[in-house]
């Protein structure tokens, strides 16, 4: 694949997100004048983009469901590039609550929901943010930029977390193996 054509990355938001700072920093690393597009969930984005090697999704290592998305999507879907960079700081953080009974969280550091709480699962960190500062919520497994983005008060500060983040061109077969042939590789 020939990540010099990608000129548009998509992945999850809102605003916030680790994976939005991996997008911009893998255009960044590569000089690359792009755009960066958020969408509710990495399945939803991948169902958005079209299948002309322009586009590619930026995932992490630890998206709950990359391994089904990944092998679902063997025919238009190719990972890249891979890269370590570490998060935003990971923080508990609440509206108010010193001991929240209820925490949003995505899927992927439900780990970090304090002991006795409940968790409530939502579809990113910057998600967490938003539910909790909306009283859905008394508390938020999220990042230091959310919690200041909606007024969050940290609990506790986990720091920065190091993490691979993946970068899927999204072609279709018939562009992909036209690609590979054309520079004298075959399927």
């Amino acid at each position: 694949m020939n990540t010099n054509r990608i000129r548009y990355l998509h992945t999850l938001g809102p605003h916030g997100t680790n994976l939005e700072s991996a997008a911009h920093e893998w255009l960044h690393r590569r000089g690359i004048d792009g755009d960066v597009e958020l969408h509710a969930s990495l399945e939803t984005a991948l169902e958005a983009v079209p299948d002309d090697g322009e586009h590619a999704l930026v995932a992490c290592a630890v998206y709950p469901a990359l391994h089904t998305l990944t092998f679902g999507n063997l025919h238009r879907l190719h990972m890249v590039d891979s890269f370590v960079m570490p998060t935003h700081n990971m923080v508990l953080a609440s509206a108010g609550a010193a001991a929240p009974r209820t925490v949003a969280t995505h899927p992927a550091p439900v780990g970090l929901v304090p002991e006795g709480a409940e968790a409530r699962l939502v579809l990113s960190n910057a998600q967490a943010a938003i539910d909790c500062a909306a009283g859905l919520t008394d508390g938020c497994v999220t990042t230091v930029v959310a919690a200041e983005r909606h007024g969050l008060r940290v609990l506790r500060d986990f720091g920065p977390v190091p993490m691979v983040f993946t970068i899927h061109q999204v072609c279709g077969l018939d562009t992909a193996q036209d690609r590979l042939e054309s520079a004298g590789a075959r399927w």
